[in-house]
């Protein structure tokens, strides 16, 4: 079963290897848990901590029996075995990415935040989104789904969705051609793996860092404040307190 957890339980004999040698050999009434992921964790009844795990082994094999259940998980040299004497349940449940809740999806399921995207927790939609997206509670006029506010030169909002209204559109249709480059010509907005003001006479290219325009550089081109302060559009500029760390999260 898809984006499903797997919890069995019984009285197991639980064998942990790392480089041919057995590390835990335990016994005793567990509930194994088998994530979508593949992570395989062993609970016994104290605290919270497996008493044996494997986190994302590259292979899970699962076997039965007459005796019950039987969890082969091995990634390189690392190897969890779990077999039970006496089995006291086996059962799948749906598992989906839990976070705060931003909205409403189209199928009308609820839609979280998940780090560097928004699921819905009903179908399953993704929608990948800057990690410093704020989303807020307009919703999209054209669609209904939230709305994202990025600094990218200033505030600007967009569709969660980049097939309704996309962050470089909006970046694009309000800062094309507001900035000059060195050489005098309008900057353009393009979106290439990120955003970037290019210039058309020289073929300059400045990947856009996360912040708000505030001033010019001595250089010509815009100054940012940024999260991690004030910088040049041009990352490597050297006339500026924060020149030679060039910003990569746009």
């Amino acid at each position: 079963m898809q984006d499903a957890i797997r919890v069995l339980a019984g009285e197991c004999a639980v064998r942990y290897e790392s480089d041919g040698r057995t590390e835990r050999d335990l016994r005793g009434d567990v509930v194994v848990i088998v994530k979508p992921d593949d992570t395989v964790l062993v609970h016994d009844a104290d605290g919270y901590q497996p008493a044996a795990w494997l986190t994302r082994p590259g292979v899970v094999r699962y076997t039965r029996d007459a005796r019950g259940f039987r969890i082969d998980a091995a990634d390189g040299d690392e190897r969890l075995v779990v077999e039970s004497a006496t089995e006291h349940g086996d059962a799948h449940y749906p598992a989906s990415p839990a976070g705060p809740p931003v909205g409403t999806c189209e199928c009308d399921g609820t839609l979280v935040r998940d780090g560097g995207r928004v699921v819905c927790i009903d179908c399953r939609t993704s929608y990948a989104i800057p990690r410093d997206a704020a989303v807020v509670d307009e919703p999209c006029p054209d669609c209904g789904l939230p709305q994202l506010r990025v600094e990218r030169g200033g505030a600007v909002t967009a569709c969660l969705d980049r097939d309704c209204t996309p962050i470089a559109d909006v970046v694009a249709e309000r800062f094309d051609g507001e900035w000059s480059c060195r050489c005098g010509a309008a900057l353009e907005i393009e979106a290439d793996r990120g955003l970037h003001a290019t210039c058309p006479e020289c073929d300059a290219s400045y990947r856009l860092p996360r912040g708000t325009v505030d001033g010019t550089c001595e250089c010509g081109l815009p100054l940012f404040e940024t999260p991690s302060g004030r910088r040049c559009l041009d990352g490597d500029c050297e006339q500026t307190p924060s020149a030679g760390g060039r910003d990569r999260n746009s």
